[in-house]
């Protein structure tokens, strides 16, 4: 009877543990994929992952769906320790490029091709400098930033439109115009943010980096914050959105937008959709070309990207499934469904048929044709590694100028140092 126990209890360890190897070789071939959403981006990206899994049998693709503040906050700390998804979705492209995964050795030679062809303009932005020749992420939303106006009020206040190759200067002068016989409250309001900021700040002449490729706040860069806080000051821009009482509680600028409060508002691609479903019933709307200025007539680039972390196990399969989401179907279709600009050359070209309303088609296209148009330092500092050590500061200096915390000259003062000592510690 000891013996058959003995012989049953062995049984029972065996068959535990084969079921055990089963269990592990069922989720052997599991990727995590880490994705934030501005809409419904990871919904789509899992649709597409079914049909990776199809294909490619006894794989999972797993979609976590989390806030913006884990990826930038909660995912860094995971990295640094070893830990996290195999793919994630981020912002911040080329500063966590120590963690990424060079999808190179796994492609072949054809679809390395195809993606240097295809995303020529974004793949340095993953990358750790100008020697660093790998792949490493697909942009998954290009953005573009953009001047929204509310055409009913122009209407109502019989003031013609300034026309494509109008200045900043011609749009708040005719904003004003605006504000002023509808009785409206501000000409205009940007998004609180350092990004939002520097194509303004190009515009009038900002090379943002000198001949060493060091950042600088030069005299174009210079001229932007002294225009940018001097329109707060005559109260054409409401100074809740970027200075709050010290320097802290922002006001949505969007929000001020879509009530009626202001005639015109500086954000990117990104709040399409949301115009359309909350903006649309209310009043007429419209993107219109990157407004002007001495230098250039430009936009901001920017967006999120799928990458994949040196932590998977399955760097293989990290790069199949990348690469399927970058072919040209899979590509064009995540772009229709998600409302967003193409970074995929080929796509572009092409064209996307978005299934939206016409308002926000003719919205995407005028994003789609500023694209061309977007200057060279605007690139550059997307791709900088430090650009958070730019973006940052910006938006806290002018913040605390625009609420009267400190003059313009003081802000560039104190921006100047904070750029040189984060950029400094980032660095480290």
């Amino acid at each position: 009877m000891k013996n058959v126990r003995l012989r049953a209890t062995r049984l029972t360890a065996v068959t535990t543990a084969l079921v055990a190897m089963s269990m592990l070789t069922a989720h052997a071939a599991d990727l995590r994929v880490q994705c934030y959403s501005d809409g419904n981006e990871c919904e789509v990206t899992g649709e597409i992952a079914k049909r990776f899994e199809a294909a490619n049998p006894g794989t999972k693709i797993i979609i976590d769906k989390v806030p913006y503040k884990a990826v930038v906050e909660t995912l860094p700390v995971q990295l640094t320790a070893g830990e996290g998804p195999d793919i994630a979705r981020v912002t911040d492209l080329g500063g966590l490029n120590k963690y990424y995964l060079d999808l190179t050795p796994h492609l072949s030679a054809a679809r390395q091709k195809a993606w240097q062809d295809n995303f020529a303009s974004t793949l340095s932005w993953f990358r750790a400098g100008p020697t660093d020749k790998g792949i490493y992420g697909l942009m998954s939303q290009l953005t573009v930033t953009g001047l929204y106006v509310n055409k009913t009020l122009f209407e109502q206040a019989k003031v013609t439109m300034p026309p494509a190759t109008a200045t900043w200067d011609d749009w708040m002068a005719a904003a004003k115009k605006v504000a002023d016989a509808t009785k409206t409250p501000f000409a205009a309001a940007m998004d609180r943010s350092g990004h939002r900021f520097a194509p303004l700040a190009v515009a009038y002449g900002a090379k943002v980096f000198d001949d060493k490729g060091a950042p600088v706040v030069d005299a174009g860069y210079q001229t932007a914050v002294k225009k940018f806080v001097d329109w707060h000051k005559a109260g054409l821009m409401p100074k809740e959105v970027w200075g709050g009482v010290g320097g802290s509680q922002y006001r949505d600028a969007f929000e001020e937008f879509a009530n009626g409060r202001i005639v015109m508002y500086y954000s990117g691609s990104w709040q399409v959709k949301r115009m359309d479903t909350q903006v649309t019933k209310a009043f007429d709307w419209a993107v219109t070309p990157a407004p002007c200025g001495p230098a250039a007539c430009t936009a901001m680039p920017g967006g999120a990207a799928f990458v994949g972390l040196k932590r998977t196990k399955q760097p293989a399969l990290v790069a199949k499934f990348l690469d399927f989401l970058a072919t040209d179907a899979n590509y064009k279709e995540l772009m229709a469904r998600t409302e967003n600009i193409p970074a995929h050359l080929a796509v572009a070209k092409a064209g996307v048929t978005y299934n939206v309303s016409p308002g926000a088609k003719a919205a995407l296209n005028s994003f789609v044709a500023d694209v061309a148009k977007i200057a060279k330092p605007n690139y550059q500092l997307q791709g900088y590694r430090f650009n958070r050590a730019i973006f940052l500061p910006t938006a806290q200096r002018l913040g605390q100028a625009v609420a009267g915390e400190m003059s313009a000259d003081d802000a560039i003062k104190r921006l100047t140092a904070d750029i040189a000592e984060q950029v400094a510690a980032a660095s480290k």
